[in-house]
C-alpha cells in the first residue's frame, strides 16, 4: 500500500488518466452516480488504493480506492476507516475476491 501526501493531486493524476466516474455505496451494490449502473463486489477490480492521514487529527483516515468495474468504467471512491468509517462501504470493499485487487500491480 503506498502512503502518499496529496489525495488532490492523486485524483487528478488518476482523472487524467480516466478514472472520471464516481461511485456510492447502497445496500451491498456500488453505484456509478451518473448512469445509476449497479455493481456486486465480484465486478470490481481494484487497481490501486492508496492510504492517507488527517493533517490536523491523524484519526482522520481515508483510503482512495482506484476500481474499475467488469464492464470497462474506471473511477474512484473515497471511504472513511477508523473512528470515521463507513461500514456498508467497508464491508462492499471486504467483499471483493481477493484476485481482484491489483493494487500491487502497475496501471
Amino acid at each position: 500500500m503506498k502512503h502518499d501526501r496529496n489525495e488532490l493531486d492523486l485524483i487528478t493524476k488518476y482523472q487524467n488518466k480516466g478514472y472520471t466516474s464516481n461511485f456510492k455505496c447502497e445496500e451491498g451494490s456500488l453505484i456509478e452516480l451518473d448512469t445509476k449502473n449497479m455493481y456486486s463486489p465480484k465486478q470490481i477490480i481494484i487497481e490501486r488504493e492508496h492510504r492517507f492521514e488527517g493533517m490536523s487529527n491523524p484519526s482522520d483516515m481515508s483510503i482512495l480506492y482506484v476500481i474499475k468495474t467488469h464492464d470497462g468504467v474506471k473511477g474512484m471512491v473515497t471511504a472513511n476507516y477508523g473512528v470515521n468509517s463507513d461500514t456498508e462501504l467497508d464491508e462492499f470493499f471486504k467483499n471483493i475476491p481477493k484476485e481482484n485487487d491489483r493494487s500491487n500491480e502497475n496501471i
